[in-house]
C-alpha cells in the first residue's frame, strides 16, 4: 500500500517547484524515494512513496521542501531540507494580524529592514535562511538555529527596537560559540 501526503502551493510557485524542465521535481523524487504529482489549476502537490521500503520521513522531508518553495525559497536554499538535521518553520502573519493588510505590510518591512538589513543580520546571526512571502515569514536552518531565528522575529512582531534584537542575537551566537567549543574540548581532553 503506498503512502501519500499532500500539500498547497499557491499557483504561481508550481512552475519553480517543478523546475526547468523537471529538474527540481526530478531531484526531490529521486533523493527521497517519492513521487510528485503536482496540479497546475490547483497548486495541489500529492506525495506518494515509490515503493514499500521508502522511508515515511522521506514523505514529509518532500512535503516541507514543496511547502518552503511554495513559500518563496529558491530551489537551492528549500533542498537544505534533504539534510536530516534541518527543519521549516512558518510563521502565519494572519494569524497574528488577521486580515489588516496594512499591519501586515509593516511588520514585513520591519522584517526585512532597510535594503534588507534585518533579514540579513538575522539569517547572518542565526545561520539560517528566510523568505517573506504574502502572509508569511518561513525559516529553514538547524533546530537550534530556527529556534534562535524565530525568537528574534518575535521580538520584531511585537515591537521591541531593532538594536535591542541585533544584541540578542550577538549574545546568542556568542552562546553558541561557547557552547560549541566547550563540546570539542570536552571530545578531545587529551590534547590540552
Amino acid at each position: 500500500m503506498q503512502t501519500k501526503v499532500t500539500c498547497m502551493i499557491p499557483r504561481d510557485r508550481v512552475g519553480v517547484l517543478i523546475g526547468c524542465e523537471g529538474d527540481v521535481k526530478k531531484r526531490i523524487e529521486q533523493t527521497l524515494g517519492v513521487q510528485l504529482a503536482i496540479s497546475g489549476d490547483s497548486g495541489v502537490v500529492e506525495i506518494t512513496s515509490r515503493s514499500e521500503s521508502t522511508d515515511p520521513v522521506s514523505l514529509l522531508r518532500a512535503r516541507d521542501i514543496a511547502t518552503a518553495i511554495g513559500r518563496g525559497f529558491s530551489p537551492e536554499r528549500a533542498c537544505l531540507l534533504f539534510d536530516e538535521d534541518k527543519v521549516l518553520e512558518l510563521i502565519d502573519l494572519r494569524e497574528l494580524y488577521g486580515k489588516n493588510e496594512s499591519d501586515i505590510r509593516r511588520v514585513k518591512g520591519r522584517i526585512i529592514g532597510q535594503e534588507g538589513k534585518t533579514r540579513r543580520i538575522i539569517e547572518e546571526m542565526t545561520k539560517t535562511s528566510l523568505s517573506i512571502y504574502g502572509d508569511t515569514i518561513g525559516i529553514v536552518g538547524g533546530y537550534e538555529e530556527v529556534a534562535a531565528a524565530r525568537e528574534a522575529i518575535d521580538m520584531i512582531l511585537k515591537g521591541k527596537q531593532h538594536a535591542t534584537v541585533y544584541r540578542f542575537l550577538r549574545d546568542r551566537r556568542r552562546e553558541a560559540k561557547r557552547k560549541q567549543a566547550l563540546e570539542l574540548w570536552e571530545k578531545h581532553p587529551s590534547q590540552q
